[in-house]
């Protein structure tokens, strides 16, 4: 499989697996089969619980599209919504263990993920998929047009290294953590500092690691008056102790 190597905003290197085009075919068509069955389920319970009543059936049609527009909406946006709320993934997304990433590192936002999402338009809708399909091969990193656009990429999660081996810390039976606030990390947050830090510690890279810290207090919204090396280091504690016992 081809890989990526996204370099962060702290010169960290990390290489992630980029997702097949067979893997996203098989996610899409999972995500269309669950919209379609909504569709249908949602159309046909609407048309039964109304059948006998005259003002839908002698409407003139531009009200019936605009009702089974409001009906469908939720089908519409449903890539969008998922994907915004479980950080890149959407059900056929997850079932094939894929997900969407920033190519700088770090989690896509929600105006990434409309912008993919609009671009579904162009790459997904017209020509049924022949323009996402050209696109994904003829790029380096495998990006679609709304992916080029929002700066993402599609990566494979199989042979993914959970954090908690990578970032095990020795905890004390009586640790008591300090930043409850540190759960508003992700995983992908925890393991750029993790190697951030330690390159940076190691070679003293000491502007590097106020702005690591700086980031850090931003994302979890505190400020600490420790030092920034024992603050960083029980950040990475703090974690391991939410992630040890979640």
């Amino acid at each position: 499989m081809s890989e990526i190597q996204i370099n962060t905003t702290q010169n960290v290197n990390i290489d992630f697996t980029l997702a097949a085009i067979g893997e996203r075919v098989v996610a899409h068509v999972i995500d269309l089969i669950i919209k379609i069955a909504y569709g249908y389920v949602i159309i046909m319970s609407f048309l039964g619980l109304f059948q006998y009543s005259d003002w839908f059936y002698y409407a003139d049609h531009w009200s019936q599209y605009a009702i089974y527009a409001m009906l469908l909406f939720p089908a519409l946006i449903y890539s969008l919504v998922l994907e915004s709320l479980w950080e890149g993934q959407t059900v056929g997304k997850k079932i094939t263990k894929i997900k969407v990433v920033k190519i700088d590192g770090y989690q896509a936002t929600f105006v990434d993920y409309l912008i993919r999402w609009f671009f579904r338009i162009v790459d997904l809708n017209l020509l049924s998929g022949f323009i996402a399909i050209i696109s994904i091969i003829m790029s380096d990193k495998a990006q679609r047009l709304g992916d080029v656009t929002a700066g993402t990429a599609v990566i494979s999660q199989k042979n993914k290294v959970r954090i908690s081996h990578t970032i095990m810390e020795e905890l004390g039976d009586n640790y008591v953590p300090q930043y409850p606030s540190v759960i508003n990390l992700s995983d992908n947050d925890m393991r750029i500092i993790k190697e951030t830090f330690l390159i940076a510690k190691k070679g003293k890279d000491f502007d590097t690691l106020n702005k690591l810290r700086a980031k850090v207090e931003q994302v979890m919204e505190t400020k600490s008056d420790k030092a920034t090396i024992p603050f960083i280091e029980i950040i990475i504690k703090d974690y391991n102790f939410y992630t040890q016992n979640m």
